[in-house]
């Protein structure tokens, strides 16, 4: 998982409120075995038609939010099913900051552990930046997860919170397999003490 202190980006505004799991990645690309490519699927049945051409009406195909690290959405991002594949969705296609008043806890978790950064911010706030993003040629925005703030150039300044833990793993770029592994040295030796004692008790038995 790439480590996130700081992402400095065009903002794509989704101005939608309780985005659920099913509309980032609909049900029917769930079959896939992979972990990756999943970004060509994010948002598929507003990105396309039910002939599959794109819309042009909606903002991820629009040329001005091209390469946007940075989504801003409204209320309840996240609901509905729990599958992690949403999250999967989002990092693939480039995002690292997700914006919202508010996010569905499993939602929540899954993108901590899949580097995502969710910042939790009061409606009026994120209004006024959906506002910016709309209106605004090349709006970008300024998210530090190292002090905690989102910042553009135009004097917005806000402060953001998140769970410590969940912090330093994003900062460290760990998920739970890089957790884990931090201890691969401890793990090694208890493995080992175990087959010797599992092999002494064996032969003791015999």
């Amino acid at each position: 998982m790439e480590p996130i202190r700081t992402v400095t980006s065009i903002v794509a505004p989704l101005d939608r409120v309780n985005v659920d799991t099913d509309q980032i990645i609909p049900k029917q690309f769930l079959k896939r075995i992979e972990r990756t490519g999943y970004g060509d699927f994010l948002f598929y049945d507003w990105r396309a038609n039910a002939a599959g051409v794109a819309d042009p009406g909606f903002v991820l195909n629009d040329p001005r939010y091209k390469g946007a690290r940075i989504l801003v959405a409204g209320k309840n991002f996240g609901c509905g099913a729990s599958r992690e594949h949403a999250a999967w969705a989002l990092a693939d296609y480039g995002f690292r900051v997700v914006i919202a008043p508010t996010f569905a806890d499993i939602f929540f978790s899954n993108a901590g552990k899949n580097g995502i950064v969710l910042v939790r911010l009061s409606e009026e706030q994120v209004a006024e930046l959906m506002h910016k993003a709309s209106t605004k040629p090349n709006y970008q925005l300024t998210v530090s997860l190292e002090d905690l703030t989102v910042n553009d150039n135009d004097g917005f300044h806000a402060k953001f919170e998140v769970d410590a833990f969940r912090r330093y793993c994003l900062l460290e770029g760990l998920d739970d397999i890089g957790l884990t592994l931090r201890h691969e040295k401890a793990l090694d030796t208890f493995e080992a003490k175990h087959n010797e004692n599992f092999w002494l008790k064996a032969k003791v038995v015999q």
